[in-house]
């Protein structure tokens, strides 16, 4: 781990000149599989710290921090920063460029591998409200996010720049292509807002796709009432493992054995939902109740 604690130059990090400058100072070079690209537009990222609405009595976890870009506004605006970072190499340039903010701290980690309780007992202990905010590596964005999640931590926000596509499918609507498991996945947990678009030519070196930039505010309690979580997201899963098969078929091959096909065939009916029908067609309580019946059929 590494506290911040030198003082450097005043110059944003976050301009296509300053960045460039940095990689070639350190000869940095960016890696494609860590999906390693360069936020350099200074009006992007104070919408980005905006959104999580930060002052001094709240945290900011940052994961991805990369030269530190995001990371010296995220200091900025809120009383510590801690920023999560997989690439060894990056921890003496963060060391660097972060110098001038002794509120930030850089943890060598992975953070699908680290135990986030226990990071914000030790990171976060006396701030009332931390957000997760943060440029997320395209390839591994939806585990990240399912993590945040399912981990129970109470964030504040969650504030993640993604691939576009990947934020049409957290926002769609039953009976739209982009819609699926992970829509209701996200939708359970949270009501989530899009921020803003961004073009890919903001980021060196640039992506092949555009961005977006969502805020994920985490539910009190979910919008269906089910009674294992667990075994609701299996049917959700199941039900979209082929999209073009119905949901019949789907299902069919993963709860029932051939000789409890009519029982399938019955119990959709109590639902109120044709077998013919597909995943993308059903509504989150339609999943719900679905899956309770389900549950209730697999315990008898």
């Amino acid at each position: 781990m590494m506290e911040v604690t030198r003082s450097q130059s005043n110059e944003f990090i976050s301009t296509p000149t300053r960045t460039k400058e940095i990689v070639r100072k350190h000869d940095f070079s960016m890696k494609k599989s860590l999906g390693q690209n360069f936020l350099t537009d200074q009006n992007m990222i104070r919408n980005i710290v905006a959104a999580a609405e930060l002052d001094e009595t709240k945290g900011a976890l940052e994961i991805g921090p990369g030269i530190g870009a995001l990371t010296e506004y995220l200091a900025r605006a809120a009383g510590k920063v801690t920023a999560v970072e997989i690439d060894r190499r990056l921890v003496p340039i963060l060391q660097e460029t972060l110098a001038p903010y002794p509120n930030a701290v850089v943890i060598h980690e992975d953070i699908l591998k680290t135990d986030l309780h226990q990071l914000m007992q030790e990171q976060f202990r006396g701030f009332g409200k931390v957000s997760v905010v943060a440029n997320l590596p395209y390839y591994i964005t939806t585990p990240i996010i399912l993590k945040l999640l399912e981990s129970n931590v109470p964030f504040e926000h969650i504030v993640v720049m993604i691939q576009k596509e990947v934020a049409e499918r957290m926002t769609a609507s039953p009976g739209t292509k982009d819609y699926g498991s992970l829509s209701i996945a996200i939708q359970y947990y949270c009501e989530a807002k899009l921020v803003m678009n961004v073009p890919r030519t903001v980021f060196i070196p640039q992506p092949n796709v555009d961005s977006a930039v969502m805020r994920l505010t985490l539910r009190q309690q979910p919008p269906v009432n089910v009674k294992d979580p667990d075994f609701f997201f299996q049917v959700v899963q199941a039900a979209f493992t082929q999209r073009r098969k119905t949901l019949y078929n789907n299902l069919v091959t993963r709860f029932f054995s051939k000789q409890q096909k009519e029982q399938l065939t019955d119990l959709l009916h109590r639902c109120g939902i044709e077998p013919s029908r597909r995943g993308e067609t059903l509504s989150m309580q339609e999943f719900a109740t679905l899956s309770e019946e389900i549950r209730k059929e697999m315990e008898r």
